[in-house]
């Protein structure tokens, strides 16, 4: 909102400014006969008009996005100085074609006096502080509007340095120095017109700032996560830079990690363009890095399966082929009947042997799905000493000791324990694991009731 706020307000104090600076010009022109002068007044009088469409344009520009204005109300500024533009080539051409009139027939020298030269040299003082607050306000918004708006005055600092030059040849004697000076004012006008209307029609057609390519590609790659930039298109409207690419991201990420990388992608570019608007597209691909375990992952996940536990032989070289044994834990519907959930694992392992070819060995355990959220109540605390005491018994002499935190609930499939361990800080994974699992075949050996076992294993306390 302040943005919107500093557009409005330096654009209506150039209206007043445009305004009385045009009325004062044309007056003195009028009164000696300057053509040069009055054809600046008449430049005043289009960025008066020009002024006034700014200032209502800039309040309408601003404007969020709705429901009919997707990419917001933005263009509104170019479409604005485009029609600006027009103005300035009809004022242009009328003033060469009377100064071109009153070459060929010769007019008498405007009256000389210090009255135009007064005022201006107050009008280019007046217009260098308008061009210098719409150039800064333009600048710090981003406004195409406020940016031509400030070329315009820009151009009437060199157009009223033109008149003064044909003044002082006409008080040489020079009749021909204020038409000369009008042709040279029409001049300076078409190319202001022409520098407006290619920056206008570039941003109407959507070309790409110089340099935001290749600036919102490389704040994107910089985002960690992120493979690579497929394709990345740019384009303005309004003040806001619009981003769309397509993303290369790692097939193995889940999907809340890919959300978190657009985030923070959107937050890369908002700091590279300041008001910024990111499309981000998605495409998993493939790393280089890929375990055999993270392709079959990918495939069970895209066929949306639950697997755990798999396990990759490699048997090296067999008969010149390279040899692979993969084994699966595959969990489906304890309901399901055995053909369909066969059917299952078969197509599951066919998906496997096209990734890896026809050679590789699958062998799919099929298994009835844990329910999500199955019933269940805390254990007698007798039970739980019991447990926890059985426990205690099978880790005597092993490498894991101090049995602590045993919990036992009953559910409608059997009792889960779970318990927490400690061992020696330097023994590897596997080694605690192996000890860990032997305790637990144990007391599902004791005790048949018990569905699952979870223990927690970690180091003694300092």
């Amino acid at each position: 909102m302040s943005g919107q706020h500093d557009k409005t307000s330096v654009a209506a104090i150039s209206i007043l400014a445009s305004g009385g600076m045009a009325a004062a010009k044309f007056v003195v022109g009028i009164a000696i006969g300057s053509l040069a002068l009055i054809s600046e007044a008449l430049h005043s009088s289009i960025d008066l008009v020009a002024t006034i469409i700014t200032w209502a344009v800039v309040r309408v520009s601003d404007k969020p996005a709705d429901d009919e204005h997707h990419y917001g109300h933005g263009k509104l500024e170019s479409i604005s100085a485009l029609g600006v533009t027009a103005l300035l080539y009809v004022l242009a051409g009328g003033i060469l074609v009377e100064s071109y009139s009153r070459l060929r027939e010769g007019t008498p020298p405007p009256t000389i006096s210090a009255v135009p030269f007064v005022v201006l040299v107050i009008d280019i003082a007046v217009n260098l502080w308008r061009a210098r607050a719409l150039h800064r306000a333009a600048r710090e918004t981003r406004s195409e509007a406020l940016a031509a708006d400030a070329l315009h005055f820009a151009s009437d600092v060199m157009g009223s340095c033109a008149v003064i030059a044909g003044l002082v040849l006409a008080a040489f004697g020079f009749w021909w120095g204020d038409a000369a000076a009008a042709a040279a004012v029409a001049v300076m006008i078409a190319l202001l017109g022409l520098r407006m209307a290619s920056s206008t029609v570039h941003t109407l057609i959507d070309r790409a700032p110089e340099g935001a390519q290749e600036k919102a590609t490389a704040a994107i790659r910089g985002v960690p996560g992120v493979i690579d930039v497929e394709r990345l298109r740019v384009r303005m409207v309004g003040a806001t830079t619009f981003i769309d690419s397509i993303v290369n991201v790692p097939r193995t990420y889940p999907i809340d990690r890919v959300e978190e990388i657009k985030r923070n992608a959107q937050a890369a570019v908002s700091k590279a363009f300041d008001d910024a608007d990111l499309t981000f597209t998605a495409v998993p691909v493939a790393r280089d890095n890929e375990t055999v375990r993270d392709r079959i992952m990918v495939i069970a996940h895209n066929s949306g399966l639950a697997i755990h536990h798999v396990t990759v032989h490699d048997l090296g070289m067999v008969k010149d082929l390279a040899k692979l044994i993969v084994s699966i834990d595959l969990e489906v519907d304890a309901d399901m009947p055995l053909a369909a959930a066969h059917d299952i694992a078969n197509t599951l392992e066919r998906s496997i042997q096209e990734e890896f070819g026809a050679d590789v060995e699958v062998d799919v355990h099929i298994e009835p799905l844990e329910p999500e959220l199955p019933f269940g109540v805390d254990a007698a605390p007798e039970r739980v000493q019991t447990i926890a005491a059985a426990l205690t018994e099978y880790a005597a002499g092993s490498e894991i000791h101090d049995i602590h935190n045993v919990r036992v609930r009953d559910t409608d499939a059997g009792e889960i324990v779970n318990f927490h361990c400690r061992a020696t800080p330097s023994m590897s994974v596997i080694k605690v694991h192996e000890h860990v699992d032997a305790i637990e075949r144990r007391l599902r050996r004791a005790f048949p009731s018990v569905k699952r076992v979870i223990s927690h294993a970690e180091p003694p306390r300092v």
